[in-house]
């Protein structure tokens, strides 16, 4: 581990809640080794499992709103041209892109499970002018099972929560099939419905 994220997860130890939240809203480091780590001073007795929870629930809604309000403030020139800065590339925006156009707001919940999408899909919402409300529900909804997760497993593997991506992998995977499975229910039903109404 380099220097300056051990300088970071020591940082984050210190504050405690707030660092789990700060370290999920910046995103400089993925959100399952935040978390991972966070699982971790749980298990040590720094803090407690809900409270690590709501931190990261509201640190990683947060950090989603962000997105949202640059994809429906600045756009995709401003998102080309600026956001490499905040670690999304423009592939990650079109496939994202894609996954909206295809499967509506719905997929703010079940994209929340697959790598790549996971972090660009709020900013076609953003893009889209989705309702903040029920963008924000989806969110939370998702963000929720996630931080749970990533939080118990960091928590039993204790002082070796660095192996989270290994432990995290057979939970992950599955999550990954089922989140498809249901954008693709989603779809089907969407594209039922407008056909009873035509």
């Amino acid at each position: 581990m380099s220097h300056f994220i051990q300088t970071i997860f020591d940082m984050l130890s210190n504050l405690g809640y707030l660092g789990i939240a700060l370290g999920l809203m910046v995103e400089i480091i993925p959100s399952e080794i935040v978390l991972a780590y966070g699982g971790y001073l749980i298990s040590i007795g720094k803090i407690s499992f809900i409270g690590a929870v709501v931190a990261g629930t509201i640190g990683g809604v947060i950090a989603q709103w962000f997105l949202y309000w640059i994809g429906k403030y600045g756009g995709r020139p401003f998102l080309d041209k600026f956001g490499k800065y905040i670690f999304i590339r423009p592939s990650h925006i079109d496939v994202a892109q894609k996954w909206f156009s295809k499967y509506g707001s719905g997929v703010i919940f079940t994209a929340r499970f697959i790598p790549v999408v996971r972090h660009a899909i709020s900013i076609p919402a953003g893009i889209a002018r989705m309702s903040f409300a029920k963008f924000s529900l989806y969110t939370v909804l998702a963000i929720i099972p996630w931080s749970v997760l990533f939080l118990y497993l960091g928590m039993n593997l204790g002082s070796k929560w660095q192996q989270i991506n290994t432990a995290a992998k057979p939970f992950v995977t599955p999550a990954i099939f089922i989140a498809i499975i249901v954008a693709c229910i989603y779809l089907l039903l969407k594209w039922r419905n407008k056909k009873m109404k035509a």
